[in-house]
């Protein structure tokens, strides 16, 4: 099998977008990149539509490369393991029909069911993983691309079987094969080896591999894309820390952030500070157990059960180094599930048994009060959370199975280990005692925020459908908060209707039911729960209400005013404004005033996102200013609505003058409110100078219509007159008004630049206005445009 899989692509892009189907053609070019660099938002929006497209055309080798490319996502990005083998299991069968064994794609589906035993136990399944990928490593070139990645995932099985050495020789062998048939050898397998060498600590060698191998890769012209650069500053830091050598690898480790957005990042990152923890270069805080369980919890729920089993290992080691005895019991206890999960449990059993032991042992702290007190004194004095675990243990322990004195406890203990990341152990603290007490609301309510917490879709309908024998309402609420944790709106408003119908006075319920309504773009809805709520809310500071759940809240007024706004109900959206304290220009009509420049966040059609600079119009309302491709729904002079909520925090009152002078609000699109039905066409070639652009823009301007430009000063062009000069050039964005003709453009521009020393090409607006294309195409070559 010769088949180069990135020529298929090429061949494949261009057949698709000839054919017309461009949505699809991007697609498999895009996809990739947002596997790789972990952008999971963009490739989640862009996957359903490429893959319906790609099984209604009937075009399964591409369904195989778009399910192959979304399954290294799930697998490495996002480290999932048994939650996907269905999927994976399901993709090799695919992959090896008829109609599928001849793409180049498929032999990469035998890596991705190899990854998907690794996650679940990479020692268990080590025979197997050689198995198969030995069995296609035998029948493909070193010349193919895919040699490369199996030969990675054959060397990862033999260091997951404990033969690191042999792993190293096996990726020099691969890499002597692969040059031999004058296939380069990747970053990633350089990057590889320095994992092996760091298992045989030679981390002298890993910092001068990575230091080779990126200048080979920047020498060959090859750019380090950003999850190479990650990648080689977290290897690196953890070399440096195994060194000794602190201060650079605390200079060079990702912050703890970029581990957060990159869950492949996390196993790699926990090795790299516990190293620094030891050595007194990092503080070994709750924050980070918090953290590090958060992960843990994680894997545990997407069925990573050995990178679970090894990330909890060392959180407990942290959680023991900080005294923190009920946190590295709790982690203990999750090792000892986990371990039933495993193929092969030598080593790591006896690690978990350790990690008990050893929690076990540290002392179990006095009470100050008696266990009936604790609360209270508790909230008095306010401990830091690990502590109060810590405390509420033995207060708990303490009662014996007393359950009427242990279940404000069990709940105070299960919202503090919920606190620091064991959502799951709370959860099964909690499950004891709604066992005995299903009745109880309290408690109830908290296991169902920890279910929610854990992502436990069976705990949750068990315990709704627990609940609503006695309370109807109560399953209803647990079942529409499970829906809105999930995305699913409808569902949580068709849960949040059923309560309603049961009990018109509760106001939680309306405001879910109406953000759920929002979510499904019903603003209609959404306005007349919200003014509902309104109406049922009790006055501010009534006795009744300790929580603040029955009186009106701002953001209940914030979305009001969202939901008016989407609707036009001008009046709705002045005289809820006039209760934020807000004063318009105008009594009465529609809201449209000039108040700030604010940007606004919207999607593109790749999933990717980006930040418009808008004009705020009113409280939820904003003009778009910039004239936008055809790769966003909006354009130059759309009026939107937008959600209340900022999205990025503003700069701090001591952050530098310029940065507040510059920061503007963020707010996430909501819906299209008033069109201005602009159309874009670009403009390309020489910039003529400052004064005569601004004539141009003016006049443009003047017009009705609209331009953005897009390129800096970097941007050059050739000079024809010159050999091998440049020029300063322009590349911007024209925005045609409705009111104008194609044609009507063409001859405004030639107008506007016919006298300019050196002349722009537009030659999308002329294909349109029926104009000579000639003209443009030659400017474009002439200029190199």
């Amino acid at each position: 099998m010769t088949t180069n899989i990135w020529a298929w692509v090429r061949d494949t892009h261009r057949q698709l977008a000839e054919a017309g189907h461009h949505r699809l053609a991007d697609a498999i070019i895009e996809l990739p990149e947002h596997a790789t660099e972990g952008r999971n938002e963009q490739l989640d929006a862009l996957y359903p539509e490429a893959v319906a497209a790609a099984r209604a055309l009937g075009l399964p080798w591409v369904e195989v490369y778009l399910r192959h490319w979304r399954m290294q996502n799930l697998l490495n990005k996002r480290q999932q393991g048994e939650a996907v083998l269905p999927e994976a299991v399901d993709l090799l069968d695919f992959a090896h029909r008829e109609e599928t064994a001849g793409c180049p794609q498929s032999v990469c589906v035998v890596q991705d069911f190899a990854i998907c035993h690794a996650r679940i136990d990479g020692p268990g399944y080590v025979a197997e993983r050689l198995a198969v990928v030995g069995e296609t490593l035998d029948r493909i070139e070193p010349a193919r691309a895919c040699y490369d990645c199996l030969s990675r995932e054959y060397s990862d099985a033999l260091e997951d079987d404990g033969r690191a050495a042999e792993a190293l020789d096996y990726l020099d062998s691969a890499a002597n094969r692969m040059r031999a048939a004058g296939q380069p050898v990747s970053l990633r397998f350089h990057q590889a080896r320095a994992g092996t060498l760091h298992l045989l600590g030679r981390h002298e060698e890993v910092l001068e591999l990575l230091d080779t191998a990126e200048r080979a890769e920047q020498a060959q012209g090859r750019r380090l894309d950003e999850r190479d650069q990650r990648w080689g500053a977290l290897l690196r830091a953890r070399a440096l820390a195994a060194l000794g050598r602190t201060e650079e690898a605390l200079a060079l480790l990702p912050g703890r952030a970029e581990a957060e957005k990159h869950a492949d990042l996390r196993g790699a990152w926990t090795q790299t500070v516990e190293l620094l923890v030891a050595a007194g270069a990092r503080e070994n805080d709750a924050e980070l157990g918090a953290v590090l369980a958060g992960w843990v919890g994680y894997l545990d729920g997407v069925g990573a059960h050995r990178p679970c089993v090894d990330l909890l290992l060392a959180a407990g080691r942290l959680a023991l180094a900080r005294g923190a005895r009920t946190v590295a019991l709790t982690l203990a206890a999750t090792g000892e599930r986990k371990l039933a999960r495993l193929r092969r449990t030598d080593g790591v059993s006896e690690q978990v048994a350790a990690l008990r032991a050893a929690a076990e042992a540290l002392p179990e702290p006095e009470l100050p009060v008696p266990p009936g007190e604790l609360t209270a004194h508790l909230a008095e004095i306010q401990v830091p959370y690990e502590t109060g675990a810590d405390l509420l243990s033995v207060a708990l322990d303490r009662y014996r199975g007393e359950q009427a004195g242990a279940t404000e406890l069990a709940v105070l203990l299960a919202t503090v280990l919920g606190g620091l990341g064991h959502a799951r152990a709370a959860a099964d603290l909690l499950w004891r005692y709604v066992e005995d007490d299903p009745a109880d609301r309290e408690l109830t309510g908290a296991l169902g925020e920890m279910l929610i917490e854990a992502r436990d879709a069976e705990g949750v309908r068990r315990l709704a459908d627990r609940v609503a024998v006695s309370a109807p309402a109560d399953g209803h609420w647990t079942r529409a908060r499970w829906a809105a944790a999930e995305g699913r709106w409808a569902e949580a408003l068709e849960q949040c209707r059923a309560i309603l119908a049961l009990d018109d006075k509760v106001l939680n319920t309306r405001r879910l039911a109406a953000h759920a309504a929002t979510e499904l773009g019903d603003h209609a809805t959404a306005q007349r729960l919200y003014l509902e709520l309104l109406e049922r809310a009790v006055p501010a500071g009534d006795a009744g209400d300790e929580d603040g759940h029955r009186t009106v809240q701002e953001p209940d007024l914030w979305h009001l005013i969202t939901a008016a706004s989407a609707n036009r109900d001008w009046a709705v959206v002045r005289s809820t404004g006039a209760l934020l304290d807000i004063e318009f220009d105008e009594p009465e009509g529609p809201v449209d005033e000039e108040w700030q420049l604010v940007s606004i966040r919207a999607t593109r059609t790749n999933g990717a996102t980006s930040d418009l600079p808008a004009l705020r119009t009113g409280p939820a309302t904003a003009r778009i200013l910039p004239v936008l491709g055809d790769d966003l729904t909006l354009n130059h002079g759309d009026v939107v609505v937008f959600a209340p909520a900022l999205l990025e925090r503003p700069p701090a009152e001591d952050a530098p003058e310029e940065e507040r002078q510059h920061w503007r609000p963020v707010f996430g699109l909501l819906t299209l409110l008033d069109p201005a039905g602009y159309t874009t066409y670009w403009i390309d070639g020489g910039r003529p100078g400052d004064e005569p652009w601004s004539v141009l823009r003016e006049e443009l301007h003047e017009a009705g219509y609209a331009v953005w430009v897009y390129s800096g000063d970097q941007y050059r062009i050739t000079d024809p007159t010159e050999d091998g000069d440049t020029l300063p050039g322009v590349y911007a964005a024209l925005g045609v008004p409705p009111t104008a003709s194609a044609a009507e453009a063409d001859a405004l521009l030639h107008r506007l630049t016919g006298g300019w020393p050196h002349p722009l090409a537009w030659p999308e607006l002329a294909k349109a206005a029926g104009a000579d294309l000639s003209r443009h195409e030659e400017i474009v070559e002439r200029y190199g445009l």
